[in-house]
């Protein structure tokens, strides 16, 4: 019976301990452009490059929004993700990276597609 006693108060322990060894891990950052970059700075600098792709004309007003729609995609993602438990794994963040990355390849292709401002086709 001590044996037992012994046993199921090890174990409790043991459960005791797990939780504070599985606490979410704090975002990962992105290699990008040589540097690392976390999630927020990575979001950032997307957005800075679709309102530069609207100010120099080289995106449309309709590639932007489809663009922001993608980004706002992500974002909402992201957040399902640190919600959930235990908060945003190293599966998720390489998903997000992976998004980012197909995110970024948009903008630089709607970028250089030389659609004009207030022309929704190319000439």
């Amino acid at each position: 019976m001590k044996k037992i006693a012994i046993l199921l108060a090890s174990l409790s322990a043991v459960a005791a301990a797990v939780p504070a060894t599985a606490a979410p891990l704090s975002p990962a950052p992105a290699f990008q452009g040589g540097v690392w970059q976390n999630i927020n700075a990575r979001q950032a600098r997307i957005e800075a490059k679709i309102n530069q792709g609207i100010r120099s004309g080289a995106l449309t007003r309709s590639e932007a929004a489809n663009l922001r729609s993608q980004f706002r995609a992500i974002a909402a993602l992201e957040a399902r993700y640190r919600q959930s438990r235990p908060g945003l794994t190293m599966a998720e963040r390489a998903d997000l990276d992976r998004r980012f990355d197909a995110l970024e390849r948009s903008i630089r292709i709607q970028k250089s597609d030389r659609d004009t401002r207030g022309h929704g086709r190319h000439r």
